[in-house]
């Protein structure tokens, strides 16, 4: 690799920690913010799980410093949830500078979108999968086995779905752009529908416990998303279409004026 070669490169680089460090700082602050709430937080989060579980028993933790490492764990997945947008901006910036003029416009809508699939995704975790889900594993206690969940397990679980719902959600806006950029067409989602909904399946059971309610729960939003990605893709094109034929007329006028 020439010397040329090297500094887009290292600029690309540059340009990736700068918004690193600017990611960092607000988490940190939402961070900062949200530890003095992380008991409540945390005792929120743990709702879907107390609703299922039988009258008197608790989670227990088995290591004395176990709580309050959780608690510095909400906060920090506050923080994260409530600077979403600032992420989703520096997101933006940092892929800005290869994008059209005109592509750039979408800064806003990107932001918003992306900040209400993605806290869309992980409230429909919350408040749909988890009551479920949680209601099936209880479920295997009896009169000689009973479920005793620690603090740690139930954090680490809970948080891996919620952070999964909440990437999976973002498929519109991701189709979006891909369609912006010619990379899909609503006719090649069409085509590989069928291929797309086995992957979702794949990818469910990635994600997701080993049971088939909760891989059905992530895997039908996934399908209904991406439906909604086609027709996104169909809108984008249109708008694509549009924008390019006005380019057209423009030019052809300023050939006749000319």
């Amino acid at each position: 690799m020439t010397d040329e070669d090297k500094r887009p490169f290292l600029s690309h680089l540059e340009e990736l920690r700068k918004r690193l460090v600017a990611c960092a700082i607000a988490v940190a602050v939402g961070f900062a913010v949200s530890y003095a709430f992380s008991e409540r937080l945390f005792n929120l989060l743990i709702m879907p799980l107390k609703a299922v579980m039988p009258e008197g028993d608790q989670l227990i933790f088995t290591n004395l410093p176990e709580m309050f490492f959780t608690y510095l764990k909400v906060a920090f997945l506050s923080g994260v949830m409530l600077m979403a947008p600032f992420i989703f901006y520096q997101l933006w910036m940092f892929i800005a500078p290869g994008l059209y003029r005109r592509e750039k416009k979408y800064v806003i809508p990107f932001v918003v979108a992306s900040t209400i699939l993605f806290v869309g995704g992980a409230l429909f975790g919350y408040f749909v999968v988890f009551p479920f889900g949680f209601k099936f594993f209880i479920g295997f206690s009896n009169e000689y086995v009973k479920a005793l969940p620690s603090v740690k397990q139930y954090f680490s679980f809970a948080i891996k779905l919620l952070f999964a719902f909440g990437v999976v959600f973002e498929l519109p806006v991701v189709i979006f752009f891909l369609t912006k950029m010619g990379i899909v067409t609503p006719e090649l989602l069409g085509r590989k529908r069928k291929y797309a909904i086995l992957l979702t399946f794949v990818l469910a059971a990635i994600l997701t416990p080993p049971d088939v309610i909760t891989q059905c729960m992530m895997a039908g939003p996934l399908i209904i998303l991406y439906e909604i990605g086609i027709l996104v893709s169909r809108t984008a094109r249109k708008r694509k279409e549009a924008k390019e034929e006005k380019e057209e007329e423009a030019e052809k006028k300023e050939e006749e004026e000319g």
